[in-house]
């Protein structure tokens, strides 16, 4: 009989500042496209990440919760709680726009690394809320 399947669950919040704004586009298309948003604002975001994997006998669990909580601060919340993402965070100065879509997928990707240490647990999910309201789930490539 194969383990259980098991999907744990760990949330981080980080306050963060970015402007939604693209050299490709004038100022006018970028102040039509992006409206207030084109402004340097701030976030309360919550990042929340799934993981899958079987539940080893030996430990009762699929991964050590404090594990993917260090996964968490040291690839993605230490760098970027209360920077500019625009400016200040080395590993997002490529992308053409900083919007929640783009975040999580390189959240997705600074985890994906970490996975091979993770035993049998996969990255099932990153979510990013940056309010009550709105929020982008990403499940990986492909």
């Amino acid at each position: 009989m194969s383990p259980p399947i098991v999907e744990i669950v760990h949330r981080e919040t980080f306050s963060a500042a970015h402007r939604l704004h693209s050299e490709s586009l004038t100022g006018v298309e970028n102040q039509e496209l992006f409206g207030p948003c084109e402004h340097v604002h701030g976030h309360n975001y919550v990042l929340e990440v799934a993981v899958r994997g079987p539940v080893d006998p030996r430990t009762g669990m699929v991964l050590n919760l404090h594990d993917l909580m260090q996964a968490m601060r040291g690839s993605i919340i230490d760098r970027v709680d209360h920077r500019f993402l625009n400016e200040d965070v080395s590993f997002l100065r490529d992308l053409p726009v900083i919007t929640t879509e783009a975040l999580v997928i390189v959240f997705w990707e600074r985890l994906a690394e970490l996975e091979p240490g993770w035993g049998g647990a996969k990255l099932h999910r990153v979510r990013l809320m940056e309010s009550s309201e709105n929020f982008i789930d990403y499940y990986g490539p492909g």
